[in-house]
């Protein structure tokens, strides 16, 4: 499969399946998963066909891990790891975080962030990165990147809590603005 066929793939499963499953006719269940015959049914009924070995590689070769599979055979089922606007429960445990986690943004939202903190938005959780080269990624999506630095360790000491998804990104419901401070 070519990049730009990988990269349609990608973002066509992002949106039904972190967003808005019931415009194809798929539903999540509580944890957001879907059976992949479901989906790939769906997906063909919808105009974008997809094959079973292009599903496998989008996942498989997906840089930010976004899609999880679970099962064998029939049972084979698939989810998005994080970043959900419809309502699911990852199932993920709470988890101590290391000492600094790092979100990656653009120049112009700095000054609201300084001030209200970190918010989800339309999103369940606020997304943290483990480093400042993904964050910088993330952040470069939309524009010039800045990265903040969130004190995730103290922000945990004083009772915030955390949880990793299964690709590595670190989740959490807000970030006051005491626990940021611009990338020096």
């Amino acid at each position: 499969m070519d990049d730009r066929r990988r990269i349609r793939v990608s973002k066509y499963l992002s949106r039904h399946l972190r967003h808005d499953p019931a415009r194809i006719g798929i539903t999540l269940d509580a944890q957001g998963w879907t059976p992949v015959a479901a989906l790939l049914d769906a997906a063909r009924r919808h105009g974008f066909p997809i094959t079973p070995d292009e599903l496998a590689e989008v996942v498989a070769t997906n840089d930010k891990r976004r899609y999880a599979l679970d099962g064998t055979g029939d049972d084979l089922r698939i989810r998005a790891s994080q970043g959900h606007t419809v309502e699911v429960d990852l199932g993920l445990p709470p988890a101590e975080p290391p000492a600094h986690l790092f979100h990656g943004t653009t120049a112009r939202h700095v000054s609201a962030i300084l001030d209200e903190g970190l918010r989800p938005m339309g999103r369940h959780h606020v997304h943290l990165s483990p480093d400042r080269e993904t964050a910088t990624r993330v952040g470069a999506r939309r524009g010039r990147p800045v990265v903040l630095t969130v004190d995730s360790g103290a922000m945990h000491r004083d009772g915030g809590t955390f949880h990793l998804s299964d690709n590595g990104v670190w989740l959490t419901d807000a970030v006051p603005p005491a626990y940021l401070r611009v990338r020096e």
